[in-house]
């Protein structure tokens, strides 16, 4: 195992790193869907992450090229709010706008009245989550239309849900690769850095704690996703994709991998809109329960 970096020390995330994070994880319960390793695996490569320990907490480090550094929230005990300071201050000392973003809303009581602090809330990034049992069963009116959407598409096609397992995890590259040539993911640089976190999410799939769920039409995957424990009582979904030449694929990935995989959770969250229209207007179609809001904390300037 490799040597846990201190302050100031940073590295890399790895794939060994895998049972520190976790440890934290399963110390201090996140509600934010960024806190998973899966996620941060994944993603390590998009948002060229980072970490240290500092004073006992667990410090996620976040420096895109041509952007501005930032920190996530710090995870850990009492201390953490101690680390959020030192977090700011180390980025200060370095010419930078010390930030620290998608802060959970019981991280922010200590600094709502500190007139050193500014926060501010980040609508674009807060989290989507629902009831399980919604996801489910579909219940009442207001799901009407999901539920045609999947009958109709039961009725269309000769389908199978599968479980991910590595066996499959070729095939689900072929339909992100074919996605991607669909949606000009070259051309636009989130959907590109999607696509990597796709390949670092699947290819490593035997050493990160996700699951996943397949759909299979006349024997070939045309969607999948994957998703994982978050806490005690929520599971994230942190990808899906489908071809979109068939209609209510999505809903039906949802619904079934919901069935299979998260029934055992009262909640669950679906990640953010990001701020794209057709993402909240997909999210808000699912009736949320609750959104979990997250702020941006920054040293207000002198």
């Amino acid at each position: 195992m490799s040597a846990q970096p201190e302050y100031p020390h940073f590295r890399e995330i790895r794939v060994e790193d895998a049972s520190i994070f976790n440890e934290y994880f399963q110390r201090y319960p996140p509600v934010i869907s960024e806190h998973t390793f899966t996620n941060l695996f994944m993603w390590r490569q998009y948002y060229q992450f980072s970490w240290t320990l500092w004073n006992g907490c667990l410090c996620v480090l976040a420096q895109r090229p041509s952007s501005n550094p930032f920190f996530l929230p710090p995870v850990g005990d009492s201390a953490v709010q101690e680390c959020m300071i030192n977090c700011l201050r180390y980025l200060q000392s370095r010419g930078f706008q010390g930030e620290i973003q998608r802060i959970p809303e019981a991280l922010t009581e200590h600094f709502q009245d500190d007139q050193e602090f500014v926060l501010i809330l980040d609508r674009n990034n807060a989290d989507y989550v629902y009831l399980s049992e919604d996801l489910i069963k579909l219940p009442g009116n207001r799901y009407h239309r999901k539920k045609n959407q999947i009958n109709q598409f039961k009725k269309k096609y000769s389908f199978q849900y599968q479980p991910l397992t590595a066996e499959l995890v070729p095939q689900c590259l072929s339909l992100e690769n074919h996605w991607c040539d669909l949606k000009h993911c070259d051309q636009v640089p989130s959907l590109s850095g999607e696509e990597l976190a796709i390949h670092e999410a699947l290819t490593n799939m035997q050493s990160l704690n996700f699951s996943g769920g397949t759909i299979l039409i006349n024997g070939k995957i045309e969607a999948f996703t994957l998703g994982e424990r978050l806490n005690q009582d929520t599971a994230v979904i942190h990808i899906e994709k489908a071809n979109p030449a068939f209609e209510g694929l999505y809903q039906t990935l949802s619904q079934m991998y919901a069935e299979s995989a998260c029934a055992s959770f009262t909640y669950i969250n679906r990640e953010q809109d990001l701020g794209e229209a057709g993402l909240q207007q997909a999210k808000l179609s699912y009736h949320p329960h609750h959104l979990v809001n997250k702020y941006t904390l920054r040293l207000r300037n002198e």
